[in-house]
């Protein structure tokens, strides 16, 4: 298997399907100090953080964050 100019390879479908790896996954590599290269399937995200953006998405303009300060709105993101 070649990597193109790009950097790129194809990951053959059985390694896929067996790393449970799927279109759009997102991935991480870990360098190993003998030189070995891992690729995993990277976590998602934790559900708390995700809930906070979802519940910020397109209200930065809204009227109640338009009087809030940053630390007002940074605990409104924490929840």
């Amino acid at each position: 298997m070649k990597i193109t100019s790009k950097g790129q390879v194809t990951i053959p479908l059985a390694v896929r399907e067996k790393a449970g790896l799927h279109p759009h996954s997102e991935v991480e590599f870990e360098v190993r100090d003998n030189g070995d290269v891992v690729i995993r399937p990277m976590q998602p995200a934790s559900p708390g953080i995700r809930e906070a953006f979802v519940r910020a998405r397109g209200s930065a303009n809204a009227a109640q964050f338009k009087s809030m300060s940053t630390d007002e709105f940074m605990a409104f993101l924490r929840g």
